[in-house]
């Protein structure tokens, strides 16, 4: 393994709804209330823990931590802003900034307020002005305390399970030629989502809408925070194939549909780029891999592939999130070597990778899936609040130490 760039920002991440707990005025939270998603309740209530959790990430050598900022707990009402929360917020980045650890914000990390998710959501036709509206007073209020902000975390992915598989808020599936779409860890079959076909259209309106939103929050920031290096966070599922020219070209449509199709609307209004990394999809290759608890397969070196597809945008990346669910941590120790040997070959291919972000630093809410899968560096019993550091986390401090050089 190779060094890694001086000032390499080596962390881990976290996403507001999935560790804060009790965050109640969210679309997530009434579709809890609902029967359809796994209820969050306290988590591992970091909102309250997170000096505790961020004397951990230091303990672990960790120089750089993503998180998110809670739209709903910002503005709870339209228009209507909360500055007790913004103080939260700003406390969270003044304990980061006092452990020496860099702060990435996202700005939006899936979960709605739910005033606006009962009027449309990003179905709305105005939701693009309404989310830089946020976006906007966020970077103006915490901007002094933080450079890297994001606005939207993979806005496909999220689009995709809401409107495609409905299998997350909003609840609507998709039918495409005859064909009902849903995913197949029966999160879409225990909502009872009805297929329509009119749910197509409407997932390509949001996800202009997306592209929208993006923008005009990258315009708004810009305006008002011109140093803040503004970034999307893009899940880049890698599509490649065992080289027989339909096989080829089947990754290339695929490659583009889940990435290329999103990156070519907005990269010009991009400072710096985060991926988020978890799966590759090989055509004509029959092999079977080891599966991490979530039933993916276990391919860590696949990110050398999805960072090398963010090349072609000449911007800065950094790894917002890669990891696995491992509940036993017997594969994570390995993974992360593996995952973090392919970042480093990555750079040598010429990516600007400027950080490592593992994904997460403790345990968290797995969506639809609950808190049963567990990525954390960090494992948190939910019943006593307490953590412990796994062993994995020790093998990633030695990486983070020796800055990625040596074995």
């Amino acid at each position: 393994m190779i060094s890694f760039p001086k000032n390499f920002y080596w962390g881990a991440a976290t996403a507001s709804y999935q560790v804060e707990g009790w965050n109640e005025n969210t679309d997530w939270a009434q579709a809890a209330k609902d029967g359809k998603v796994p209820k969050a309740g306290r988590l591992a209530d970091h909102y309250h823990r997170y000096e505790e959790d961020f004397d951990i990430a230091k303990e672990l050598g960790h120089n750089a931590h993503r998180f998110s900022i809670e739209w709903a707990r910002i503005e709870p009402e339209e228009g209507k802003f909360d500055y007790e929360e913004i103080e939260h917020y700003r406390q969270v980045l003044q304990a980061l900034r006092k452990r020496k650890i860099e702060p990435f914000i996202t700005l939006w990390h899936f979960t709605l307020p739910l005033w606006f998710a009962n009027r449309g959501g990003f179905e709305r036709n105005d939701s693009p002005q309404v989310f830089a509206r946020y976006c906007a007073f966020v970077t103006k209020e915490l901007g002094d305390l933080c450079t890297h902000f994001s606005t939207i975390n993979e806005p496909n992915v999220w689009a995709g399970h809401g409107w495609l598989y409905g299998a997350w808020p909003p609840f609507k599936r998709a039918r495409i030629l005859g064909k009902k779409l849903g995913k197949d860890d029966g999160s879409t079959r225990r909502v009872g989502a009805i297929a329509k076909n009119r749910h197509v259209l409407t997932y390509f309106k949001v996800e202009r809408n997306l592209v929208r939103a993006h923008i005009e929050a990258y315009n708004a920031i810009k305006s008002a925070c011109p140093e803040i290096q503004v970034s999307v966070v893009k899940h880049v599922r890698w599509f490649t194939s065992d080289g027989r020219i339909s096989n080829r070209i089947k990754a290339a449509v695929m490659q583009y549909l889940q990435s290329g199709r999103y990156m070519k609307k907005i990269h010009r209004h991009l400072d710096e780029i985060g991926l988020n990394y978890y799966r590759v999809t090989k055509f004509g290759d029959n092999k079977n891999y080891l599966k991490t608890d979530m039933n993916w397969d276990a391919f860590p070196s696949g990110i050398y592939g999805a960072l090398l597809t963010l090349k072609k945008y000449k911007k800065p990346v950094f790894v917002s999130e890669a990891g696995l669910a491992d509940a036993d941590d017997d594969m994570r120790a390995q993974y992360l070597q593996i995952q973090i040997a392919h970042t480093a070959k990555a750079i040598q291919a010429g990516v600007d990778v400027r950080g490592h972000m593992y994904w997460s630093l403790i345990d968290n809410y797995e969506w639809a899936l609950g808190v049963d899968k567990k990525f954390g560096l960090v494992h948190v019993n939910y019943q006593t609040l307490e953590r412990t550091i796994r062993p994995s986390a020790l093998v990633y401090k030695k990486i983070i130490e020796r800055n990625g050089a040596g074995g």
